[in-house]
């Protein structure tokens, strides 16, 4: 009984979330599929960033949240799930970084997709987050950016201040990656 919830425990740990071949996308009418992950995460030049959608949803801990509060900052949109290892290793990161970018321009929301809210609550509170994060578990904001890659988690898309996509991650993010996008972003006239 012990090997047999062993191998399930590690079956659901390789196949919970993106890590290079085997990421997950919730873009097929809302079900899981396999699709390989694109880490790179290279700033679009300006001229061929496109708008990101509106979107609205409800805050974990309670809250309504339109993303029209966004306008004028960077803004660095976080797709994760309390169930995946790679945005345990993440979030803390991004944390960091956004503690030494908020006061700069820079907001980060995250989207917490196919959870429930009672575990992500206590993910958030446990790693201590103070960003704020939308509670979407059909991953509704993730289908508005179905033109960019957003529906693997962890994804990150990272938004100019005029709303543009200016970079994408569909893999866990590095504090040095997020940082260096960060930067030519806010250098941005």
């Amino acid at each position: 009984m012990r090997r047999l919830l062993g191998l399930a425990l590690a079956g659901a740990v390789l196949t919970g979330c993106t890590t290079g071949a085997n990421a997950v996308d919730v873009n097929n009418g809302g079900e899981f599929r396999f699709v390989e992950g694109t880490p790179s995460g290279d700033v679009i030049p300006e001229a061929e960033r496109a708008s990101g959608p509106e979107f609205s949803g409800t805050l974990l801990g309670g809250g309504e949240f339109e993303s029209t509060s966004l306008d004028g900052d960077v803004a660095v949109l976080n797709f994760w799930g309390s169930w995946c290892p790679p945005c345990r290793v993440e979030t803390p990161e991004f944390q960091e970084v956004y503690t030494e970018v908020q006061d700069q321009g820079v907001q980060f929301l995250g989207l917490n997709v196919k959870d429930q809210e009672q575990l992500a609550q206590a993910f958030v509170e446990n790693v201590g987050v103070t960003f704020p994060s939308v509670f979407d578990p059909a991953g509704e904001v993730a289908l508005a950016f179905r033109d960019y890659p957003a529906t693997a988690i962890p994804s990150t898309i990272v938004l100019d201040r005029e709303g543009r996509v200016a970079a994408v991650y569909t893999a866990a993010v590095s504090q040095e990656d997020l940082r260096a996008a960060l930067d030519r972003v806010l250098d941005e006239g």
